[in-house]
């Protein structure tokens, strides 16, 4: 087992709204990520993924918990030298490339932005050359790097979101549905992209997507998401072979299989009920009002995560 890279310990980042409301994004979150893995993170959208993935990076403070960096409290008290290492060493892809990319700045002022930022070149002709190498390790060419963010296809505006997150020689990336808006022909693209540079440059990845399939081939452990709290968590083998939580079922029932013959004989779980407001929760299972099995219990009390086998979580009164 490589060492711990990243402890998230009862991570919680809530919102307060009008009228003393407050929308429980992430509540009570808890995971390890081990260095050299890529720990996947699914679920609905609303479900707090992206909330908890900025809150990981330090864009969002956390409400209560904390999030432990290679022994480093993300949101603890710093000098700025600390500051400047922890930002260089922890990086994120965003969701978009349509937004995430400055469109007035060249994508050598892009890319060159970290370098710039963290002293990183001792001239303008290295900085440039560190800009077309970086390039070149994304698929893109020398004659990108004087184009403007209009100018690229969606596939390859992501490819220049990783070049720039690639800059500073980051340890660990939060990567935020990094193909969500890309066209399906281009995403595998991307994720065997991310696959090399991982194991070329021994990244860290903290992949955030609603893409079941996509998450098990490059993931080594998955944790589900529902309305702010982890349900499930397990390697990825492991919880596509043996689902305990009804909400991870039903969502693996989802993804269509290549047999058309199992894919004809075979039943999806239907999710009934509607899906609860994250605005000031009741204390009990958020899962209950679509949960197919659900007990009396379920509408009385917070399920707890707990190991019922080694390396597999779940939060469920059903598992004993």
């Amino acid at each position: 087992m490589t060492k711990t890279l990243l402890e998230i310990k009862d991570l919680s980042r809530f919102f307060t709204l009008s009228k003393g409301q407050v929308l429980e994004a992430v509540n009570g979150v808890s995971f390890d990520i081990h260095q050299g893995e890529t720990f996947g993170l699914v679920g609905e959208s609303g479900c707090g993924k992206s909330t908890l993935g900025r809150t990981v990076v330090g864009l969002y403070p956390p409400t209560k918990g904390k999030v432990i960096f290679d022994g480093i409290d993300v949101a603890g008290s710093k000098s700025q030298t600390q500051k400047m290492e922890l930002s260089r060493r922890m990086q994120m892809i965003f969701q978009d490339p349509y937004t995430s990319l400055n469109p007035r700045m060249k994508v050598m002022d892009i890319i060159a932005e970290g370098i710039d930022n963290h002293h990183m070149a001792a001239s303008r002709s290295e900085r440039n050359q560190m800009v077309l190498d970086l390039l070149h390790s994304v698929g893109l060419d020398e004659e990108h790097a004087n184009r403007y963010p209009h100018e690229f296809s969606g596939g390859q505006r992501q490819r220049v979101g990783i070049a720039r997150a690639l800059s500073v020689n980051p340890d660990f990336i939060v990567a935020d549905e990094p193909i969500s808006a890309l066209d399906v022909s281009i995403q595998a693209q991307v994720v065997n992209l991310m696959k090399h540079l991982q194991e070329t440059r021994n990244l860290t990845y903290l992949f955030i997507a609603h893409d079941l399939s996509m998450v098990k081939y490059i993931s080594n452990r998955i944790g589900v998401m529902y309305l702010g709290n982890l349900v499930e968590l397990a390697s990825s083998d492991e919880l596509f072979k043996n689902p305990l939580h009804p909400y991870t079922s039903a969502l693996l029932s989802a993804i269509p299989l290549p047999d058309p013959k199992v894919e004809r004989n075979r039943s999806r779980i239907v999710l009934e009920g509607n899906v609860k407001s994250p605005i000031n929760l009741p204390k009990n299972c958020h899962f209950c009002t679509r949960c197919p099995k659900k007990q009396a219990i379920c509408e009385r009390e917070v399920p707890e995560l707990k190991e019922v086998s080694p390396g597999h979580f779940v939060a469920c009164h059903l598992i004993r």
